[in-house]
């Protein structure tokens, strides 16, 4: 394990109060957080050496001084540790949201832009994007990004401090963050709840570390991008604090391109050329497909925009050789049989499609990441016993357990839930349709021109497909000016784009490009 380089020091985070305002904000989020009322007034923030409850008196945020390994030279570093608290008008205390954050040593806040990142779920703490890719420490991997057995973690020269400053927020029932007890946590479970108690959080904290002149920027991954998508607006429509970037990770703004229901064909097109690039690694094509996956991936976008959207529209129009060529050009694509393509009627189910490529063979691949290979207990069934992809949970949870009780000085005897308890999760700002909170990013956009949006997208990713994402982004209606700000960027990768070593670096050179034309 990683050497100690710290001392100790501790600040004062004194409770500020979050005013709950009447009005509206855009079409789905509005303008004040509805925490529920408890007449329960918070006592100030006292020194506690260990955290043992949920309790509305909350410690000292934790400082300590560190120096980062980059991949060129080292640089210092304040990390803090501790909570913001969330309160009503009345000042009562509603939630305690857990932070980890990365300061360069010795930089003037006008000139060191400051990120906020997240990851989704809903319901995952930050500890993916913190010590997967972005913060100063990552547990020991392989270059495949698989865990090393005895677990470990070390310096992560590829952290992105070196450009930006790091603030990783777990939401409320994530990590250590929770409602204060007494007070029930569906408060902030839901889409709306949970952008205003982030958005609250994120307002707080700029404010009381004097970070108003910084550039800022959001990172968001998986359903941490529809709320990344909802903060930008609400924060500039709520606070008139405006980002200039926003970074989206296995982006998924459109629920309705990966809900594969009766009556939705939108999904069918927009996973082709996935399960393209899955069957291309698990060499199931024709040799002409393995030979190049870009230009593979070329073809198979052109037919899904084409001949299979059309065939889908025409549902029950589709002639019988109509329909007989739309199956053998899947099943060429796929590496599935054609009889097996006729029996899904021309639409292919993600989770069918896992456990049917190498049924022959007892395995399964993943969704998370589809180069992964399972087995489940036969081989018979349509769906996957479990997803195959990943095995790292186990060094992850080791690390930030380790990294902020004993490196950040911390002391929280609670649990730090990795998935934590958010379901059901409260979608009733659209009832009777699919979250859709690409125009909630369109609307940021037309109010801050200056905003820029970064997309960032893996081939093996069967949970939220390139494809897909670049569909939503190409109906948002974007001028040609929004359009110019808008980047994408690929990885051979799964939906954590950044655990493979090689990806990983190459994240960080894209950053690196990101950062300096903004």
């Amino acid at each position: 394990m990683v050497k100690q380089l710290f001392y100790s020091i501790a600040f004062l985070l004194a409770p500020i109060t979050i005013w709950a305002q009447a009005g509206s904000l855009g079409p789905t989020i509005p303008r004040g957080p509805a925490y529920h009322k408890s007449g329960k007034v918070a006592a100030p923030s006292v020194d506690t050496p260990i955290i043992e409850s949920n309790s509305p008196i909350i410690p000292h945020i934790v400082e300590t001084k560190h120096r980062a390994k980059l991949r060129s030279g080292t640089l210092d570093y304040t990390a803090q540790a501790g909570y913001v608290q969330l309160k009503d008008e009345d000042g009562n205390a509603k939630g305690n949201v857990f932070f980890i954050a990365y300061i360069a040593t010795g930089k003037k806040a006008a000139d060191r832009p400051l990120t906020f990142a997240f990851n989704g779920g809903p319901g995952s703490a930050s500890v993916w994007v913190n010590l997967g890719f972005m913060g100063p420490k990552r547990p020991a991997l392989t270059d495949a990004g698989d865990a090393v057995y005895p677990y470990s973690y070390t310096d992560n020269p590829e952290t992105w401090l070196d450009k930006t400053d790091l603030v990783f927020i777990d939401p409320i029932s994530t990590g250590y963050s929770r409602a204060v007890t007494g007070e029930d946590p569906k408060q902030f479970h839901g889409f709306v709840e949970d952008v205003q108690s982030v958005a609250d959080f994120i307002r707080l904290y700029v404010t009381k570390n004097e970070r108003w002149s910084s550039k800022k920027y959001i990172m968001g991954e998986s359903y941490g991008t529809p709320r990344a998508a909802g903060l930008v607006q609400y924060l500039q429509s709520r606070y008139t604090l405006f980002f200039d970037g926003v970074i989206m990770l296995s982006s998924i703004l459109n629920m309705q391109t990966a809900r594969f229901e009766i009556g939705n064909d939108v999904p069918y097109p927009l996973f082709l050329p996935t399960y393209t690039a899955t069957a291309f690694y698990h060499k199931q094509l024709a040799p002409e497909l393995q030979q190049n996956l870009r230009k593979t991936l070329d073809e198979v976008e052109q037919f899904a925009n084409t001949e299979y959207l059309l065939a889908l529209n025409k549902g029950s129009d589709l002639s019988t050789e109509e329909y007989e060529h739309i199956a053998k050009k899947l099943a060429y694509y796929t590496g599935l049989s054609i009889s097996y393509i006729r029996s899904t009627n021309l639409r292919i189910n993600i989770h069918k499609f896992c456990k049917e490529l190498r049924r022959d063979e007892g395995l399964t691949v993943g969704r998370l990441d589809s180069r992964a290979i399972g087995r489940d207990y036969d081989d018979s069934g349509q769906q996957v016993e479990f997803d195959p992809a990943g095995n790292t949970a186990g060094t992850f949870s080791a690390a930030i357990n380790h990294h902020i009780r004993t490196e950040l000085g911390f002391k929280n005897n609670l649990p730090y839930d990795f998935s934590g308890a958010v379901h059901p999760w409260n979608y009733n700002n659209v009832q009777n349709k699919y979250l859709n909170s690409s125009e909630l990013l369109r609307q940021a956009m037309s109010k801050n021109p200056d905003l820029k949006v970064w997309v960032i997208a893996g081939y093996y990713d069967l949970a939220t497909p390139y494809h897909a994402a670049e569909y939503v982004v190409k109906h948002m209606n974007l001028r040609p000016e929004q359009q110019a700000k808008t980047s994408f960027t690929y990885y051979e990768a799964g939906h954590m784009v950044y655990m493979p070593k090689e990806c990983m670096i190459q994240l960080n050179n894209d950053a690196d490009e990101f950062y300096k034309k903004n």
